[in-house]
Formats: structure tokens, C-alpha cells, sequence
């Protein structure tokens, strides 16, 4: 019996093809901007997520001043070489304590010039951000004292200064300062948020108050635990010290921020999350239109069946196979338009991920849930067309023209 009102179900679905394929593109459309969406937006957040991994989970950031809400930063002193022993000393578990001062300059080399990143740091700087040495060394002792000077460049200031050759040795001036080229750092490639990180020049940090920066104040510091150590315990010990080394009275706020990793990377992925949520929400809506239009189409279609429905009726149909029959039919139609979706959400999400450069991950749970609510929609939006065809009265559907 299912089989036989199906199969009628299905005729009536061909007999209009055309208007059957405009009244499922609503829900074609609602569950594609569904599926797109959220698949678009697990791809950005698994990207941010990888991106802030690559800095490192057990690394903290320390910086001076306050990040005021929707605002800059509020301006504090710098740090000072006391603030970094004291760190070094005093906090357990640490594997690296790595100052760096950071600014914008040229630097050139026989008759190329590039204008890159230039940082003043330390050894440390190279084991907190797990970057190599493909060729050279690292800062000697009396390069960390300031007493000579030396620079670290990165694959992309090799490649664009030196083309193919090594330039280990050779001398390079950033700015107005010479300095005698000790290494090259091994490539790591875009951070897939529009930075090179490989657009650097490392140089130690004394060199770099005294000759580049102009000031004795440390502008950061980044901080690396040992495997095991909890980022949040170094958290909360590097920021009782530096309260005490600053003189921070008890009760008033810090006048700088050590952030967590860790807690940047939850705060970031959720956000991405929330959105993705919201913009998954809105797609949503389109669901409820195409719901809409399957109403008014099986509507419109029992008014023109009217003649055919007392037909059946009259020749002992019961109410509940022309029920069966109408409900069968929006649920078809919702059906197919979920499947379409599914199919069309899915290859826009593709092609913008490859676009975006982001990973593809498909959520099954949303697919599943998006093709539920379209098979739902059906029976919501179908059971009152559906209703009113099985309540006609014989007579009354005989009569019509």
C-alpha cells in the first residue's frame, strides 16, 4: 500500500517537474548555505588552531602595559635586563627566557636591498620558537655581550640579497650598522595569516639598543616550559615577580600582560566557533522560506487536484491514504532538496576552502542534521496541505471545476 501511494506520490511530482524544482531550490539553497558555512568555518578555525600551535602550546608572551577592551594597549615601561634574570633565576621549569626588541629597516648587501623584520634578542630565541640553523651558528658569547656585531638571517633575506649562495661570512648592513653574516635560519614558511616568517634578521639584543633601537628597555620577552610544566603555574609565577619587581601596589592591575599559549589558542578557536554558529544560523533561515514555499506549492496543488482527490474518495479511498499520499509528496520534495544541498553545500565549501588556502573538514553531525530538518520540514510544512486534501468532502471535490 506505501509502495502504491509513493509511487502515485512520484507521478504527481513529474507531472510538474518544473514547479517541483522551484519549490525545492528553497531548501536546495537553505541547506547549502548551511553546510558551506559551517564547513567553511571549521576550516578557518582548524587553520587558527594550527597556526597558534605552531607557536608553540607551552610558550607565554610578556609584554608591558594593559590591553584596554576595544582599545590599544595602555603604555607602561619597558622591561629591564634585572626583570630577565630575575626570571631566569627565580622561575622553575622553564626551558628558554627569551628578550626581543622588534622594529622595521633596510638592509643591504652589495646592489640588492630589502626592507624586513629586525629583531634583537638572544640565543633563546631560536629554542622558545623551535627554529633551526641550516647553515652558520649561533650568537657567540662575546656577540651576546654587544662587544661584536653579528646577524642571523631568514631563507626569504638570504634568497632575495643572496640568490642561491651562501652568504655565511659575508657582511650585510641593516641600516646603518655593518654586521658579519654568522647564520642562516632553516625556512619555515607563510604563517598562513599573510606573514613570511622567514622575512627576518636576528640580531643580539645589546647590539640592537645601542645601534637600532635607540632605548635600554626590553619591549618583550617570551618564555618557554619545559614538556610537563603547566603554562599556567609559570603564569602565575612570572606574574607575582614581576609585580614585585615593578613595584605594582597590592590591589591595583598589573602594568603588563603574560599571556598564555594555550589560553590565546581556546579564546581564538572559540571565537571562530561563535561565528561560524552565527553565520550557520543565518543560512539557516533559508530552511524556513523553503518550508514556506513547499506549504504554498501543495496548496496550490491540492486546489488543482481537487476533482482528482473526490474521485478517489468516492471510489473508497480512505482519508488517511489521501493524506498519506500529499505528505508523501512534500516530503519528497524537501527530501531531494536536502540531498541537493548536502551535494552543492559541500562543493562551494571546496572550492573556497582551496581558495582560502584552509583545511577541509567536513562536520557529518551538522550534514546529518541539516538533511534532518530537511525530511522535517517536509512533514511540518507538508501536513497542513496535506490535511486539508484528506478532509474534502466527495461531493463537494466532484462538483469542482
Amino acid at each position: 500500500m506505501f509502495l502504491e501511494t509513493l509511487r502515485l506520490a512520484l507521478r504527481a511530482i513529474r507531472r510538474n517537474l518544473l514547479r517541483s524544482f522551484l519549490t525545492v531550490l528553497g531548501v536546495v539553497i537553505g541547506v547549502a548555505a548551511v553546510i558551506a558555512m559551517v564547513t567553511i568555518g571549521n576550516g578557518t578555525t582548524a587553520q587558527v588552531k594550527a597556526e597558534l600551535t605552531k607557536l608553540g602550546t607551552n610558550v607565554l608572551y610578556v609584554r608591558p602595559g594593559q590591553r584596554d577592551p576595544g582599545g590599544p594597549t595602555a603604555s607602561a615601561k619597558g622591561f629591564t635586563e634585572r626583570d630577565i634574570a630575575a626570571i631566569r633565576d627565580q622561575i622553575r621549569g622553564l626551558r628558554g627566557v627569551a628578550p626581543y626588541n622588534v622594529t622595521t629597516d633596510t638592509v643591504v648587501a652589495g646592489g640588492a636591498n630589502r626592507r624586513t623584520v629586525i629583531i634583537g634578542t638572544t640565543n633563546d630565541y631560536l629554542s622558545t620558537q623551535d627554529w633551526t640553523i641550516a647553515s652558520g651558528r649561533d650568537f657567540n658569547e662575546a656577540e651576546n655581550s654587544g662587544s661584536a656585531t653579528a646577524c642571523i638571517i631568514g631563507e626569504t633575506v638570504r634568497s632575495a640579497l643572496y640568490g642561491a649562495a651562501d652568504p655565511v661570512g659575508d657582511s650585510l648592513r641593516v641600516g646603518n650598522v655593518a654586521c658579519n653574516i654568522v647564520g642562516v635560519l632553516a625556512p619555515k614558511g607563510d604563517s598562513g595569516m599573510g606573514n613570511d616568517r622567514d622575512d627576518i634578521v636576528l640580531m643580539p639584543i645589546g647590539v640592537f639598543q645601542r645601534r637600532i633601537g635607540g632605548a635600554a628597555y626590553i619591549d618583550n620577552i617570551i618564555l618557554s616550559a619545559r614538556d610537563g610544566v603547566s603554562t599556567a603555574t609559570v603564569q602565575a609565577d612570572v606574574t607575582s615577580l614581576l609585580r614585585e619587581n615593578r613595584n605594582v601596589p597590592f590591589g591595583r592591575p598589573n602594568d603588563f600582560e603574560v599571556n598564555d599559549m594555550v589560553q590565546m589558542a581556546e579564546t581564538m578557536t572559540g571565537t571562530t566557533r561563535t561565528l561560524t554558529g552565527l553565520l550557520g544560523a543565518v543560512a539557516a533561515v533559508s530552511l524556513l522560506v523553503g518550508g514556506i514555499g513547499i506549504m504554498n506549492i501543495m496548496l496550490v496543488s491540492v486546489t488543482e487536484r481537487t476533482r482528482e482527490i473526490g474521485v478517489r474518495l468516492a471510489i473508497g479511498a480512505l482519508e488517511r491514504q489521501v493524506l498519506t499520499q500529499f505528505l508523501v509528496e512534500a516530503i519528497a520534495l524537501s527530501i531531494s532538496g536536502g540531498i541537493g544541498g548536502i551535494i552543492i553545500g559541500l562543493a562551494v565549501a571546496f572550492a573556497v576552502v582551496h581558495y582560502l588556502a584552509v583545511p577541509f573538514v567536513i562536520s557529518l553531525p551538522v550534514i546529518a542534521i541539516a538533511f534532518a530538518v530537511s525530511a522535517l520540514i517536509g512533514v511540518v510544512f507538508g501536513y497542513y496541505p496535506a490535511r486539508r486534501a484528506a478532509r474534502l468532502s466527495p461531493i463537494d471535490a466532484l462538483r469542482h471545476e
